[in-house]
């Protein structure tokens, strides 16, 4: 005999209202509640924020310098780093942070609404947490392909906004200049350095140079050679004719004749000059340096090749030199402002209906899923 459980009938009725009892409390403090607390707190504790927009980019004027024209010298080479990249980096670094509070007062600006802890800055905290409110308070959009930085800074009153934008435009102007007084400097001394070490170069060139006629006591030894080989060719021509008078004399006289001994007393003069002057080219010039003529005029040419090129090093490096002055005094690298630091007549912030129906949408969902999981659980068992 089988048995069957009786169930009264208003049990199911009950348990369906306790179920949705539950289910609106749960949405009553799951939903409602952070939505009543983060409106009653924006419209009542949160202090209104202003912002102040300033917008700038940096501009670089240069000419053709005149070298650059007459001479075709390449230009220059400049940073490789965009302006407008060391910008965006700075503006968001703690440096910045560090200068402005110095200047300005951040901390001071940024803690006065004392009743609004959650938007406000707590005046204890460190220069990091300074930083990273700072990161949340100032808004930098960069455009990487037109070189447009725009900031837009929040402070709880207008003027405070606008010192703070123009503070950041200030900086951001100081530290262009910088980096175009470092290039300048930077361009220049090495310009100076190069020139220096080919003045030394040339110098040393010369010296060398010097040092060998002194020695060898020939300016020219290609030019000593050529008048060597001068008074050698005259001899063997004045040779040639002797000879030539002594055949006929031979032809013409008999053996005993004194002009026949002349002749070739004459012959043997010449031939004599002829050995010792070929003997010279072999020697070199008999200076105290010694050596032959090929070895001195090697060696001659291997020093005019290296004056040589030390002058052309010279040239290369005065223009190059007169090129970087003339664009440290040319070149202009500024910051173009083309929106000045505004000052708001209304707050934009705290967005009170966003922030309280974002607060919402987020409870709701979370309520939704936690809801899910909750009869998904309670139906299985």
């Amino acid at each position: 005999m089988s048995h069957v459980a009786l169930v009264p009938p208003g049990a199911s009725v009950v348990g369906t209202n306790r179920r949705q009892v539950a289910l609106l409390a749960s949405l009553v403090v799951g939903v409602l509640l952070p939505v009543l607390v983060t409106a009653g707190y924006l419209y009542t504790r949160a202090v209104d924020q202003y912002a102040s927009t300033v917008a700038f980019s940096v501009r670089t004027e240069s000419m053709p310098s005149p070298i650059e024209l007459i001479g075709g010298i390449a230009d220059i080479p400049t940073s490789g780093s965009a302006d407008a990249d060391i910008l965006f980096a700075f503006i968001r670094s703690q440096e910045m942070v560090e200068t402005l509070d110095a200047r300005l007062g951040l901390v001071e600006m940024f803690s006065r609404p004392e009743g609004d802890p959650v938007f406000g800055f707590d005046p204890t905290g460190s220069i990091e947490d300074l930083t990273d409110y700072w990161r949340r308070m100032v808004e930098v959009i960069y455009d990487p392909g037109t070189g447009l930085i725009e900031v837009r800074a929040l402070a709880f009153a207008p003027e405070d906004a606008r010192v703070i934008a123009t503070g950041v435009m200030e900086e951001s102007a100081r530290l262009i200049d910088d980096l175009s007084r470092v290039a300048r400097d930077d361009t220049t001394a090495f310009a100076r350095e190069e020139l220096e070490r080919a003045v030394e170069r040339l110098k040393l060139a010369r010296e060398r140079l010097t040092r060998f006629r002194s020695v060898t006591q020939i300016v020219d030894p290609s030019a000593d050679l050529q008048g060597q080989m001068g008074v050698l060719g005259s001899l063997e021509g004045q040779l040639a004719a002797t000879l030539i008078d002594a055949d006929l004399l031979r032809e013409s006289t008999r053996s005993g004749d004194p002009r026949l001994r002349q002749a070739e007393r004459r012959i043997a003069v010449i031939e004599a000059r002829i050995a010792a002057e070929r003997r010279k080219l072999g020697q070199g010039a008999g200076g105290t340096g010694g050596g032959d003529y090929a070895s001195l005029l090697s060696e001659f040419e291997r020093l005019a090749v290296d004056r040589e090129f030390a002058e052309q090093s010279y040239r290369a490096a005065l223009a190059a030199h007169d090129q970087a002055q003339a664009e440290a005094r040319r070149k202009s690298r500024y910051l173009a402002a083309h929106i000045r630091p505004t000052l708001a007549q209304s707050s934009e912030h705290p967005r009170r209906i966003v922030l309280t129906a974002m607060v919402g949408f987020f409870a709701l969902c979370l309520w939704a899923l936690a809801a899910l999981v909750y009869y998904s659980i309670r139906d299985r068992r």
